[in-house]
């Protein structure tokens, strides 16, 4: 399989935007955000960076809980589903379509998140840009919330576990994935099914090591990184599934 430079222009659409929209319920969203918000440890009236925000789900679960959320997404279907959800009743929240690279903001926000395995979309360089955009959004001291898999932790489950079916209601969803070892890329081929219906997506995400994030984030100006393998608070290290990152815009 080869992936597509820009696959997100076309991935999210159709029965694959169904999947995101559905394949996680309010006990995933309660659990996240309430790791977000110990993570980030900021009070209410704090202003939040949800990037890419995706339907808004957690966006709209941090403004629930008093505080003031900007998610931001390239998909329109995506914040029109964020937007139609926003109650008279909540936090300021708003909803902006653009893409993650451009962030227009200067020092406006208390922290930020980026969930969901959203990280390594591009290239090096558009990986790098996206980093900077969020470090010249927060304000000095503010922190970045980062979920992600690594070569240390997808490379094992994938040796293991090439195919995966996903059901999500009446929806099945199958990934067919590889390790591509010239681009540290998994190329994955995305089967949708919805009776008679059968749509089919390619995805390619950059697989970093820890060693390689680390001085990514140090190179877009962050530093004194927390590093978790669970929402449960564990320190991250060998044998962990996923990584949790918390990492601090340096003040210079």
């Amino acid at each position: 399989m080869t992936g597509q430079p820009e696959w997100w222009q076309d991935f999210f659409s159709g029965l694959a935007l169904d999947f995101v929209r559905h394949s996680r319920d309010e006990e995933d969203t309660f659990a996240e955000a309430d790791f977000i918000q110990e993570a980030l440890e900021l009070p209410e009236e704090s202003r939040l960076l949800d990037v890419p925000c995706g339907g808004g789900r957690l966006t709209l679960e941090m403004a629930s809980r008093g505080y003031r959320v900007t998610g931001v997404d390239i998909s329109p279907d995506l914040i029109s589903d964020g937007t139609s959800q926003i109650y008279a009743e909540q936090s300021p929240v708003t909803f902006e379509q653009r893409d993650m690279r451009d962030l227009p903001w200067q020092e406006e926000f208390d922290g930020a998140f980026c969930f969901w395995s959203s990280f390594g979309y591009f290239d090096d360089a558009g990986n790098l840009a996206f980093l900077k955009a969020v470090h010249n959004a927060l304000k000095p001291g503010a922190s970045l919330l980062l979920d992600t898999p690594l070569i240390e932790t997808r490379l094992p489950e994938m040796e293991s576990q090439e195919r995966v079916w996903f059901p999500v209601g009446d929806l099945l969803a199958l990934e067919e994935r590889g390790f591509d070892h010239e681009t540290s890329r998994v190329e994955s081929e995305w089967t949708f099914i919805r009776g008679s219906q059968v749509e089919q997506k390619l995805l390619s995400l950059r697989l970093y090591t820890y060693r390689e994030l680390c001085a990514m984030l140090e190179e877009a100006g962050f530093g004194n990184h927390q590093a978790y393998g669970s929402m449960d608070g564990e320190p991250f290290e060998l044998g962990a599934t996923w990584l949790y990152m918390i990492t601090t815009k340096v003040e210079t």
